[in-house]
């Protein structure tokens, strides 16, 4: 992949979208230009899980000046993001499409764990090397994460399903704060962290918090006197204290509170001292990296030859015993025949996609071997596969589904013809290779017109091997139930 010397990052966040635009610099990236807007979209999911109107308005506006100065980037020194709003809502599938074409690149939704990896990443880059674990935890608007790490490497991962937006419109309605029911969002937190305490207590040393609320809670425990640094437990109490006596969100004079983050303040405060409670923190410091810098050192990466995921389909392959020779022949004979089939189309980034496909296609053998492409693709569609997008397991998920059987099972399924030609070229690698052995192969020429398969196979080689031909007939049948046209040309 070709190197840029500009890279972008947007961040769909429940609460806030963010850009980060950076310089890289060999293996550095220097931090040129940031745009935050409060579009605070989880505030628009109705009770059904639906963005309302007036999110979508808010968040397609935001991208639209994000737009503007994402203008001369080429589309892979871009990469956005969407976080739990866009995860729970039921209607994501319908927005997205509108704020691609607004913003004028893709979006990817990412998984919670993924997020977390991802924040844990641009939190560690802005960090001091150590020896001691570390904890992050980072408050969204809809979510929570907290990963502990040594280095740059995330040791423990959890995403929780509680965020400053989600729980202050939950207990604190119109900005009512009561004894009762910041209790109540507490104790709800409290109940979600307890799942994820007994492994994390006692196991770090030192506690970070990033994004918009740890960052506001400890400047206004600091500027009102709260805290000498930081947040810290007596702080939290302290503000907890004053919270109580205003009574109201509006009404809170708390010095370095703006205005943008006050009807969020009650349901992040509540996280974080649940936190504090539960995982026996003292005190915790704050830090200037986030999702966004993470994004873009996973970008970096990608063009450094470290891409995540790479790392993901070799850890993959060891922990599902998958056999790595029958994974080499089937990847490299579905990469000639898709370079066949797409010619000059075919561009390096797909290329990827195909090949981590064949080389995860037999993962669900593990499972059993009777409908083993069935259990991979339920694998590849529900695992926390670092660096993955969910949307490109979805993919993966369909490409390998679709690697043998009846073709009826994915009917309607295919979006995009790329996709098409991925499944017929890895439909035929696994066919080849049934055998799996390196028994030599005769000379393969495939041909796409856009509408037909045409694949030129040796008439001699077809006639000493009856099982293969009455295969590559079956898959003429298979195709047509499809209504795409193939034939075998013997020659």
């Amino acid at each position: 992949m070709q190197r840029q010397p500009i890279l972008a990052a947007v961040d769909l966040g429940s609460n806030s979208f963010r850009l980060q635009i950076a310089r890289v610099e060999g293996d550095q990236l220097y931090m040129l230009d940031g745009l935050r807007e409060p579009v605070r979209l989880a505030a628009g999911l109705t009770a059904d899980k639906h963005l309302d109107i007036e999110s979508q308005q808010r968040a397609l506006a935001a991208l639209g000046r994000f737009a503007e100065r994402l203008r001369d980037l080429p589309r892979e020194a871009v990469r956005a993001v969407g976080t739990n709003a866009l995860r729970v809502a039921k209607n994501t599938a319908d927005f997205i499409p509108q704020a691609e074409q607004v913003l004028g690149f893709p979006i990817e939704i990412i998984a919670g764990m993924e997020e977390a990896r991802l924040i844990y990443l641009g939190v560690a880059h802005g960090l001091p090397q150590s020896a001691d674990n570390r904890l992050v935890m980072d408050i969204g608007g809809g979510s929570t994460e907290f990963i502990i790490g040594n280095g740059l490497t995330p040791l423990k991962l959890e995403s929780l399903y509680m965020g400053s937006v989600s729980y202050s419109l939950r207990f604190f309605h119109g900005g009512k704060i009561t004894k009762q029911n910041l209790k109540q969002a507490e104790f709800a937190a409290r109940i979600e962290l307890q799942t994820i305490a007994a492994s994390y207590r006692g196991q770090w040393r030192q506690a970070f918090g990033s994004s918009g609320t740890a960052k506001a809670i400890a400047e206004i425990l600091e500027l009102n006197g709260y805290s000498n640094g930081g947040i810290t437990r007596d702080g939290l109490e302290m503000l907890r204290s004053h919270m109580l006596k205003a009574g109201d969100v509006q009404t809170l004079g708390l010095q370095g509170l703006r205005p943008d983050r006050t009807p969020v303040l009650a349901g992040g405060f509540a996280i974080m001292y649940a936190a504090f409670c539960e995982l026996e923190i003292t005190q915790m410091s704050t830090t200037l990296g986030a999702l966004r810098e993470g994004v873009l050192y996973d970008l970096l990466g990608r063009f450094h030859d470290h891409d995540m995921r790479d790392a993901t389909v070799r850890q993959f392959m060891q922990r599902y015993h998958i056999d790595t020779k029958q994974a080499d022949r089937v990847a490299m004979l579905a990469q000639l025949f898709a370079r066949q089939f797409l010619g000059e189309e075919l561009d390096e980034p797909a290329q990827h996609m195909l090949d981590w496909a064949a080389r995860l296609h037999e993962t669900g053998i593990s499972v059993a071997h009777s409908g083993y492409h069935k259990h991979t693709a339920y694998i590849l569609a529900n695992a926390d596969m670092p660096g993955f997008s969910k949307k490109e397991q979805m993919r993966l998920s369909l490409l390998t589904l679709a690697q043998r059987g009846r073709l009826g099972k994915i009917q309607g399924q295919i979006k995009i013809l790329e996709d098409e030609v991925f499944i017929m070229s890895l439909r035929l690698a696994v066919l080849f290779y049934r055998s799996r052995s390196e028994t030599p192969l005769p000379s393969l020429l495939g041909r796409f017109s856009g509408t037909k398969f045409h694949l030129l196979i040796d008439a001699n080689w077809l006639a000493q091997n009856p099982l293969t031909e009455t295969a590559l007939l079956e898959e003429v049948k298979q195709w047509k139930t499809l209504g795409v046209g193939m034939q075998i040309v013997a020659g």
